[in-house]
């Protein structure tokens, strides 16, 4: 293919490559609608590649929020009393897994606090730490879990995860009752069998009241558990502003596409484009959508149009920032892809962790047009 042609998967408009023969076209995002299957599901849940060092000693609480340091404390002592059992599979565990001793104190402990505080960080260094081998450990998100149900069933999701000693579930979301409602019984089932819960949930900053009912209501809506749960205020700014500097502004068209064709592994779409594929694809499928992908290159960022597209574009930007997948843009910077009205909406705080986390891979991917003129 001549290197004044882009590729066929391009969607329009997007610059042509550069003037350069050895230029590699990149993959489009939108070309791809990846099949899940559902062991795959299950065997990825662990904590993300983002995650897979951290640890508790690797994270560094604010001086000044003395509630980090105590979180590290309380998670460590938790993830301590997490019996490893004889190992997972065993003919002996099978003998006693049904009725597991009863444990002293809470079974599960929720980590109440605002986006970029570094609850993620201490949920994976609690799967880490948690003495039982990583097949009786499951890491994931509340949208993964709801998904993991829906690809099973309700009865072989219980069967499934009811082996494992310990069940982390990363930004446990409220805004849709059937699925807290799912959820709740399936954690009722989890617990009933041993297994230990933990639980993260984001707040907005200054939002300290409205931190506090949210973990009221999650503790509320797991229907007869919330004796099984200790709540756990963080408290602190976003560390992934804390101390750095903004963001970079997006960038012109041609440098963004010049990028793509000199980085190996990146995608290049146009951001319209993109939008309108991620209805296409189950949310369940964007981790896949993105695998072998270095660096994601992106044109024309429009403010999204809807609340449905602003959801799905949330969970990409999640999976993406999972993967630690640098994001370079042309078109509005990252704080204006939502609007006033969503910000101030009932899913303003998953908006929030959005800019912050697309934010955070801008930073990222400077390097690729380090050789280019300011």
């Amino acid at each position: 293919m001549s290197p004044s042609q882009p590729s066929s998967a391009q969607p329009d408009p997007i610059a042509g490559p550069p003037a350069d023969g050895d230029a590699v076209a990149p993959t489009a995002l939108t070309s791809r609608a990846p099949h899940v299957p559902a062991d795959r599901l299950v065997a990825e849940m662990v904590p993300p590649p983002r995650f897979q060092d951290a640890r508790f000693d690797t994270y560094i609480p604010d001086a000044q929020q003395p509630s980090q340091a105590e979180a590290v404390q309380v998670l460590s002592d938790f993830a301590d009393g997490i019996d490893a059992g004889t190992g997972a599979g065993t003919t002996k565990r099978r003998w006693f897994a049904r009725k597991p001793a009863a444990p002293k104190g809470p079974r599960g402990v929720y980590l109440d606090g605002g986006y970029g505080v570094g609850k993620t960080h201490l949920l994976a260094s609690l799967w880490h730490a948690a003495p039982a081998p990583a097949e009786r450990k499951a890491f994931g998100t509340f949208v993964e879990l709801t998904n993991l149900v829906g690809a099973l069933g309700f009865q072989q999701t219980v069967r499934t995860l009811g082996d494992h000693k310990l069940l982390c579930i990363d930004e446990f979301e409220l805004d849709d009752p059937g699925d807290t409602v799912l959820v709740s019984s399936l954690l009722g089932k989890l617990v009933d069998a041993g297994v230990a819960l933990a639980a993260t949930s984001n707040t907005l900053p200054g939002k300290l009241g409205e931190g506090r009912f949210a973990a009221a209501d999650f503790l509320r809506e797991i229907q007869g558990l919330s004796a099984h749960f200790r709540p756990l205020r963080i408290d602190g700014q976003d560390y992934r502003h804390r101390g750095l500097p903004e963001a970079p502004a997006p960038y012109d068209t041609e440098t963004v596409t010049r990028a793509a064709y000199r980085t190996p592994g990146a995608s290049l779409d146009d951001f319209p484009s993109l939008l309108e594929h991620l209805s296409k694809v189950h949310p369940s499928r964007y981790g896949a959508m993105c695998d072998g992908i270095e660096a994601v290159c992106l044109t024309d960022v429009q403010a999204v149009p809807d609340q449905s597209t602003a959801l799905r574009l949330v969970v990409l930007a999640d999976r993406l920032y999972d993967r630690e997948v640098p994001v370079l843009t042309s078109g509005k910077a990252f704080d204006e892809l939502f609007s006033e009205e969503m910000l101030r909406g009932g899913y303003r705080k998953k908006y929030f962790r959005a800019i912050s986390r697309l934010t955070a891979l801008a930073r990222d991917a400077k390097p690729l047009v380090a050789d280019e003129a300011p």
